[in-house]
Protein backbone atom coordinates (compact mmCIF):
# COMPACT_ATOMS: atom_id res chain seq x y z
CA UNK A 1 0.00 0.00 0.00
CA UNK A 2 1.10 3.48 -1.09
CA UNK A 3 1.72 6.39 1.31
CA UNK A 4 0.12 9.56 0.79
CA UNK A 5 3.28 11.99 0.97
CA UNK A 6 2.18 14.98 2.52
CA UNK A 7 3.45 18.12 0.22
CA UNK A 8 5.32 19.58 3.48
CA UNK A 9 7.00 16.16 3.86
CA UNK A 10 7.98 16.68 -0.10
CA UNK A 11 9.12 20.10 0.41
CA UNK A 12 11.47 18.82 3.02
CA UNK A 13 13.18 15.89 1.09
CA UNK A 14 13.30 18.66 -1.89
CA UNK A 15 15.56 20.80 0.60
CA UNK A 16 17.25 18.19 2.34
CA UNK A 17 18.40 16.88 -1.48
CA UNK A 18 19.60 20.70 -2.47
CA UNK A 19 21.50 20.60 0.55
CA UNK A 20 23.38 17.18 0.47
CA UNK A 21 23.92 14.89 -2.45
CA UNK A 22 22.72 11.77 -1.17
CA UNK A 23 22.63 9.78 -4.84
CA UNK A 24 25.84 8.18 -4.12
CA UNK A 25 24.08 6.13 -1.94
CA UNK A 26 22.54 2.69 -2.70
CA UNK A 27 18.49 2.58 -2.87
CA UNK A 28 18.05 1.92 1.04
CA UNK A 29 21.48 3.30 2.83
CA UNK A 30 19.97 6.66 1.19
CA UNK A 31 16.52 5.89 2.46
CA UNK A 32 17.79 5.49 5.93
CA UNK A 33 20.35 8.28 5.83
CA UNK A 34 17.51 10.51 4.30
CA UNK A 35 14.67 9.73 7.13
CA UNK A 36 17.18 10.09 9.44
CA UNK A 37 18.21 13.61 8.75
CA UNK A 38 14.65 14.62 7.89
CA UNK A 39 14.08 13.31 11.56
CA UNK A 40 16.44 15.36 13.21
CA UNK A 41 17.08 18.40 10.57
CA UNK A 42 21.00 16.97 11.18
CA UNK A 43 22.85 16.64 7.91
CA UNK A 44 25.96 14.95 9.92
CA UNK A 45 24.31 12.09 10.10
CA UNK A 46 25.05 11.16 6.54
CA UNK A 47 28.78 10.71 7.69
CA UNK A 48 27.71 9.44 10.59
CA UNK A 49 25.45 6.72 9.96
CA UNK A 50 26.76 3.04 9.60
CA UNK A 51 25.03 -0.01 7.44
CA UNK A 52 25.05 -2.56 5.00
CA UNK A 53 23.16 -2.60 1.82
CA UNK A 54 23.11 -6.06 1.71
CA UNK A 55 21.59 -6.36 5.27
CA UNK A 56 19.27 -3.34 4.84
CA UNK A 57 17.56 -5.78 1.46
CA UNK A 58 17.66 -8.73 4.39
CA UNK A 59 15.74 -6.66 7.17
CA UNK A 60 13.28 -5.17 4.43
CA UNK A 61 12.59 -8.48 3.31
CA UNK A 62 12.17 -9.91 6.88
CA UNK A 63 10.19 -6.44 7.45
CA UNK A 64 7.24 -6.90 4.57
CA UNK A 65 6.96 -10.64 5.31
CA UNK A 66 5.77 -9.75 8.89
CA UNK A 67 8.64 -10.15 11.57
CA UNK A 68 7.93 -8.86 14.60
CA UNK A 69 9.35 -4.94 15.69
CA UNK A 70 10.54 -4.89 19.31
CA UNK A 71 11.01 -1.57 20.48
CA UNK A 72 13.09 -0.39 23.67
CA UNK A 73 10.41 2.73 24.81
CA UNK A 74 7.01 3.84 24.21
CA UNK A 75 8.39 6.82 22.48
CA UNK A 76 10.16 4.55 19.38
CA UNK A 77 6.82 2.77 19.31
CA UNK A 78 4.87 6.32 18.94
CA UNK A 79 6.97 7.22 16.08
CA UNK A 80 6.58 3.88 13.97
CA UNK A 81 3.31 4.34 12.39
CA UNK A 82 2.54 1.75 10.12
CA UNK A 83 3.28 -1.36 12.23
CA UNK A 84 2.30 -2.51 15.61
CA UNK A 85 5.34 -2.82 17.96
CA UNK A 86 6.47 -4.89 21.21
CA UNK A 87 7.48 -2.85 23.88
CA UNK A 88 7.88 -4.91 27.51
CA UNK A 89 8.93 -1.32 29.72
CA UNK A 90 5.94 -0.98 31.39
CA UNK A 91 6.70 -4.91 32.86
CA UNK A 92 10.21 -4.64 33.47
CA UNK A 93 11.50 -4.04 36.83
CA UNK A 94 15.31 -3.39 38.00
CA UNK A 95 17.37 -5.81 39.76
CA UNK A 96 21.30 -6.03 41.01
CA UNK A 97 23.22 -5.21 37.79
CA UNK A 98 19.78 -4.96 35.71
CA UNK A 99 18.68 -1.90 34.46
CA UNK A 100 14.43 -1.52 33.92
CA UNK A 101 15.58 -1.15 30.19
CA UNK A 102 17.88 -4.15 29.77
CA UNK A 103 14.34 -6.34 31.79
CA UNK A 104 12.34 -5.14 28.96
CA UNK A 105 15.08 -6.37 26.60
CA UNK A 106 14.86 -9.81 27.86
CA UNK A 107 10.97 -9.91 28.18
CA UNK A 108 10.70 -9.06 24.62
CA UNK A 109 13.04 -11.69 23.21
CA UNK A 110 10.67 -14.29 25.27
CA UNK A 111 8.26 -12.96 23.49
CA UNK A 112 9.27 -13.19 19.98
CA UNK A 113 12.21 -15.33 19.66
CA UNK A 114 14.59 -14.90 16.88
CA UNK A 115 14.08 -13.12 13.78
CA UNK A 116 12.57 -9.70 14.97
CA UNK A 117 13.79 -6.00 14.01
CA UNK A 118 15.05 -4.44 17.39
CA UNK A 119 14.85 -0.83 16.85
CA UNK A 120 16.65 0.85 20.14
CA UNK A 121 17.17 5.08 20.54
CA UNK A 122 17.07 5.67 23.88
CA UNK A 123 19.02 3.05 26.37
CA UNK A 124 22.17 1.74 25.75
CA UNK A 125 21.56 -0.83 28.76
CA UNK A 126 18.84 -1.83 26.11
CA UNK A 127 21.12 -2.24 23.61
CA UNK A 128 24.14 -3.62 25.31
CA UNK A 129 21.38 -6.71 26.75
CA UNK A 130 20.28 -7.59 23.18
CA UNK A 131 24.26 -8.15 22.62
CA UNK A 132 24.29 -10.82 25.41
CA UNK A 133 20.94 -12.65 23.97
CA UNK A 134 21.74 -15.38 20.96
CA UNK A 135 18.68 -13.34 19.52
CA UNK A 136 19.28 -13.83 15.85
CA UNK A 137 18.16 -10.58 14.73
CA UNK A 138 16.68 -9.43 11.31
CA UNK A 139 17.84 -6.18 11.82
CA UNK A 140 19.30 -4.32 14.87
CA UNK A 141 18.22 -0.29 14.75
CA UNK A 142 20.93 0.45 17.72
CA UNK A 143 20.70 4.29 18.04
CA UNK A 144 20.69 5.06 21.71
CA UNK A 145 21.24 8.85 22.44
CA UNK A 146 23.76 10.10 25.39
CA UNK A 147 26.89 10.71 27.15
CA UNK A 148 27.07 7.34 29.40
CA UNK A 149 27.31 4.35 27.50
CA UNK A 150 25.67 5.14 24.10
CA UNK A 151 28.84 5.68 21.64
CA UNK A 152 30.29 2.58 23.54
CA UNK A 153 27.09 0.49 23.25
CA UNK A 154 26.90 1.36 19.18
CA UNK A 155 30.73 0.54 18.87
CA UNK A 156 29.87 -2.96 20.43
CA UNK A 157 27.18 -3.53 17.95
CA UNK A 158 29.21 -3.07 15.20
CA UNK A 159 32.09 -5.25 16.54
CA UNK A 160 28.78 -7.82 17.42
CA UNK A 161 28.90 -8.76 13.23
CA UNK A 162 24.84 -8.40 13.87
CA UNK A 163 23.25 -6.76 10.93
CA UNK A 164 22.88 -3.09 12.43
CA UNK A 165 22.30 0.36 11.53
CA UNK A 166 24.12 2.32 13.94
CA UNK A 167 26.33 5.58 14.13
CA UNK A 168 29.82 6.54 15.07
CA UNK A 169 29.09 9.71 17.69
CA UNK A 170 26.77 9.68 20.96
CA UNK A 171 23.87 11.52 19.45
CA UNK A 172 21.03 9.75 18.18
CA UNK A 173 17.45 9.18 20.34
CA UNK A 174 13.79 7.70 19.54
CA UNK A 175 12.99 9.92 16.52
CA UNK A 176 15.92 9.22 14.42
CA UNK A 177 15.33 5.33 15.52
CA UNK A 178 11.96 5.12 14.59
CA UNK A 179 12.77 7.27 11.25
CA UNK A 180 15.52 4.57 10.45
CA UNK A 181 12.97 1.84 11.14
CA UNK A 182 9.98 3.70 9.13
CA UNK A 183 12.24 4.51 6.22
CA UNK A 184 12.68 0.34 5.81
CA UNK A 185 8.31 -0.06 5.93
CA UNK A 186 7.90 2.99 3.29
CA UNK A 187 10.41 1.62 1.02
CA UNK A 188 8.67 -0.31 -1.65
CA UNK A 189 9.30 -3.99 -2.44
CA UNK A 190 9.43 -2.95 -5.65
CA UNK A 191 10.83 -0.31 -7.27
CA UNK A 192 8.63 3.13 -7.93
CA UNK A 193 9.44 7.25 -8.57
CA UNK A 194 11.83 8.70 -6.24
CA UNK A 195 9.02 11.11 -5.59
CA UNK A 196 7.28 8.23 -3.26
CA UNK A 197 9.72 9.04 -0.26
Amino acid sequence: MNRVVHPIEQESFRRLRARLDTSHFPPLTRAVVERVIHSAADLEYASDLVMDEGELAKAHAALHAGAPVVVDVEMVAAGITRRPTVCRLKDAVAGPGLTRSAHAVRLAYEEVGPGALWVIGCAPTALEELLTLDASPALVVGLPVGFVGAAESKAALRESGLPAVSNVSEKGGSAVAAAALNALLYHPASPEPEENL
